[in-house]
């Protein structure tokens, strides 16, 4: 099921007194394919959760329009959009065994979609071995894990057989190992069942590897949306550079002189297309080459082993941050003393404007 998202926008009452109102989405327009995962990415306060009710049901826009296909959406109450949402803190009935939970949403179809009891349990015994927790059914939540009371939530948002998939940060309950074992089971099950699904999270890492495509907002307007790696390789600004990858990307305050990329007084890069001036400076921190006789020069701190890579924590008085880190493979070898010396990979190289965080691009020179 295609969903569009047409310039949403939702705007609260200001919290105090003569203040001004809040619009935590902003002029959102977005269309997101059929059968797609779709992360929706972002800080606190971001407005992802907020676009989750909208498109749910559970708040109406200001503004704008919503379809889910060719139908408009925007004024139906959430139980005849056919949408499935998980919650965060998967609000299962405490009192009642895995297959009753399931089976509840079931249990509230009326007139020509009334199902028989055989035909529910039928229905939730398959939405069970979708998450593979058939061997479950006569128990209660308090018996059970987070990870697995996660998956009946997820199991009796899918035994509507719902047109669209909702899920408000269903991992963040989780330890770190079994945040990632779900991830995988919901990228799964998402492309078993082909079902149009809109996941909310702040956790860049996650949504980056189950993704389709990832919208990443920031105070309630979308900053870029775009394939997982294409939005890493290629943000279009600054707040976008800094809020996905990890270690996140080192950024500098640098200058452009007589096309060569500065930082400090090192000439960087040789660089053209670039007026002279400041420019913000970010590095991703697989983009450092270790030289000894390299064109970047940090004050070295520690070098830190991680099994198949090395990275190397320095420090330089034009970074903005606490500390620089570098990524190199394990094999290179930091030398050492007082500093370490790298030259850079213009791919993994990203100038900013310094007012408005907005990209700018170069040619490298040669």
């Amino acid at each position: 099921m295609k969903v569009a998202l047409d310039h949403l926008t939702k705007i609260y009452p200001s919290r105090t007194k003569g203040g001004a109102p809040v619009r935590a989405v902003d002029n959102f327009t977005f269309e997101i394919p059929d059968g797609k995962l779709i992360g929706l990415l972002g800080p606190s306060g971001c407005g992802k959760s907020t676009t989750l009710n909208l498109i749910s049901g559970l708040e109406a826009p200001t503004e704008g329009k919503i379809y889910f296909g060719d139908d408009d959406v925007t004024d139906l109450p959430p139980e005849k959009r056919g949408v499935g949402l998980v919650f965060q803190n998967y609000a299962l009935y405490p009192h009642l065994t895995v297959r009753e939970n399931i089976r509840f949403p079931l249990e509230n179809f009326r007139g020509k979609d009334k199902l028989t009891n055989e035909e529910m349990d039928r229905r939730a015994l398959e939405a069970a071995k979708l998450v593979q927790i058939e061997n479950l059914m006569e128990r209660k939540p308090a018996q059970m894990s987070g990870g697995q009371q996660q998956r009946v939530a997820i199991a009796r948002a899918l035994v509507k057989m719902p047109r669209v998939l909702l899920l408000d940060e269903p991992l963040s309950n989780l330890d770190a190992r079994l945040r990632l074992q779900t991830r995988e089971e919901l990228r799964r099950i998402q492309n078993e069942t082909g079902i149009t699904t809109v996941f909310v999270t702040h956790d860049q890492e996650e949504a980056m590897s189950i993704s389709d495509m990832i919208v990443v907002m920031e105070k309630g307007v979308v900053r870029q949306i775009g394939a997982p790696q294409e939005v890493y390789d290629d943000p279009k600004n600054l707040f976008v550079a800094k809020f996905l990858g990890t270690p996140p990307i080192n950024v500098f305050r640098g200058s452009v002189k007589a096309d060569k990329l500065m930082i400090g007084s090192e000439a960087v890069l040789d660089i053209k297309g670039v007026p002279d001036g400041d420019i913000t400076v970010g590095i991703r921190p697989e983009g450092f080459v270790l030289n000894e006789n390299g064109r970047f020069t940090c004050e070295l701190s520690r070098v830190e082993v991680m099994g198949r890579d090395t990275s190397v924590v320095s420090t330089h008085k034009c970074m903005d941050g606490v500390s620089v880190r570098s990524i190199i493979p394990s094999e290179d070898k930091v030398k050492p003393g007082k500093t370490v010396r790298f030259d850079l990979k213009p791919s993994k190289v990203h100038l900013f404007d310094s007012k408005t965080g907005e990209r700018v691009y170069y040619e490298v020179k040669k």
